[in-house]
């Protein structure tokens, strides 16, 4: 795929390759990752607006981003009420953020049943009224949807126009419909019909679990980009493959830079499970690295967590320089 940047507002995103936002897994320090291994654009979790008008403590955990760190910082907001959303869009708990996602996609039954997510794609008005209500706060507007509710009944195209009227500066489709949840060959032609009717950009997103179908899919679409989704825990140097950056190090050194940023800004607990998941993504299509896989979750440390991942990835090389090396030189800048 052509690799090129795009401007949103007086924002340059350096790469038309994003990271979509993943729940339990983008967190900060995944972010600044997938970043350094050429991502144009990541999104934290997906972010409660309602929950943050209650400050729940949770959720405000999940806007977590050190001031040195992102220098795009995007967060995804998820909501039904116009008002509460603009609210929160708005609010200074946002104030770092410059690009709202607004979560439109989500199939989830408990967030369907509440009003969220992909149930705004049957509610034009209330999602037009939620798009501008949030363009008040100044900020660079994202819409991620999907291709429609029912599988017979798509309306991509009817969607991102009305995003676009409503002052969206980029919609990203998901290629299928919420009945067909993560499965299913995607509907790409529902993307291009989307990609024709609009001026602003359209990224891709869904069926994605290489390079090839990278290409295959902005081939098929006509799309902007591409965003990639749980293939990128399993293989996070999709961003170098696709954007040609050198990634520099292999799978254990990114799991071990990855536990070094992430404990320097949570507890332990925290860090053995984010490693932990991390871990089991990447081990999947290795050969006989089932064995370890009791051994993964009975580590109750750090320590033990590493020698685990020792094991399992005892074919690569440069361990004790990459967990040594001092985190200051791989984040590129001082605390």
């Amino acid at each position: 795929m052509e690799i090129q940047p795009i401007r949103l507002g007086n924002i340059l995103l350096p790469s038309n390759v994003f990271m979509a936002p993943l729940a339990g897994y983008t967190c900060f320090p995944f972010r600044q990752m997938a970043y350094k291994l050429g991502a144009g654009l990541c999104f934290t979790e997906m972010v409660s607006a309602n929950a943050l008008k209650y400050q729940d403590r949770a959720t405000s955990r999940l806007l977590f981003c050190p001031e040195y760190g992102e220098r795009i910082r995007a967060v995804q907001l998820l909501g039904g009420k116009p008002s509460v959303m603009e609210q929160m869009a708005c609010s200074e708990l946002l104030q770092d953020f410059q690009i709202i996602d607004i979560n439109m996609g989500c199939p989830v039954p408990n967030v369907f049943k509440s009003g969220e997510g992909c149930a705004l794609m049957l509610d034009m008005p209330r999602a037009s009224a939620i798009i501008r209500g949030c363009k008040k706060s100044g900020k660079i507007i994202t819409v991620k949807c999907r291709t429609g509710i029912q599988e017979n009944h798509m309306f991509a195209a009817e969607f991102a126009r009305m995003c676009e009227d409503s002052g969206a500066d980029l919609v990203t489709i998901h290629g299928r419909s919420r009945s067909m949840m993560y499965s299913g060959i995607p509907h790409y032609d529902e993307i291009r019909q989307a990609k024709a009717a609009v001026s602003i950009p359209v990224i891709a997103n869904g069926g994605i679990f290489s390079a090839q179908d990278a290409d295959k899919v902005m081939e098929e679409t006509g799309a902007d980009g591409v965003m990639i989704g749980r293939y990128a825990l399993e293989n996070p140097f999709i961003f170098s493959e696709l954007t040609g950056k050198p990634p520099e190090m292999n799978i254990l050194q990114f799991l071990l830079y990855e536990m070094e940023i992430t404990s320097c800004f949570y507890n332990e607990t925290f860090t053995i499970s984010h490693i932990r998941k991390l871990t089991a993504n990447a081990m999947k299509k290795r050969k006989g690295t089932k064995k370890y896989k009791e051994l993964l979750y009975r580590a109750g440390s750090a320590e033990e967590l590493v020698e685990v991942m020792k094991m399992i990835f005892s074919g690569e090389e440069g361990f004790e320089y990459a967990f040594h090396r001092p985190l200051q030189l791989f984040l590129g800048n001082k605390k």
